[in-house]
């Protein structure tokens, strides 16, 4: 088992959750989160002031999928979550050694 993470800008999660759904992908948590790469912030004017946003607004996905399946879902993550420009995101994935549903009591792969 494997924990994917994403980190995506916002607008695209509708998109990436739609083509993880379509793949047999049917949980996920999402956070939002502030931060920064590449992209290293922007100006913005507000009220006429001219100030720096250095942290910028993005979406966090873990999701945690059975190891023949990380390969696809990257793909698959990757593609609808990219638009081409700076600050598309980036993805990680780390081992994952339990799980357990907590209403049955099912665990690794079965309580995916």
């Amino acid at each position: 088992m494997k924990l994917v993470i994403a980190v995506i800008k916002p607008f695209k999660l509708d998109e990436v959750r739609d083509a993880l759904t379509r793949i047999g992908v049917h949980g996920m948590t999402v956070s939002e989160v502030k931060g920064y790469g590449r992209q290293k912030g922007h100006m913005e004017i507000y009220r006429g002031a001219e100030y720096a946003v250095n942290f910028l607004p993005k979406v966090r996905i873990e999701l945690g999928v059975a190891s023949e399946q990380v390969e696809q879902v990257m793909d698959v993550l990757a593609a609808a979550a990219r638009t081409g420009q700076i600050g598309d995101g980036k993805i990680f994935v780390t081992p994952m050694e339990q799980a357990v549903r907590i209403r049955t009591g099912e665990t690794d792969v079965d309580a995916l």
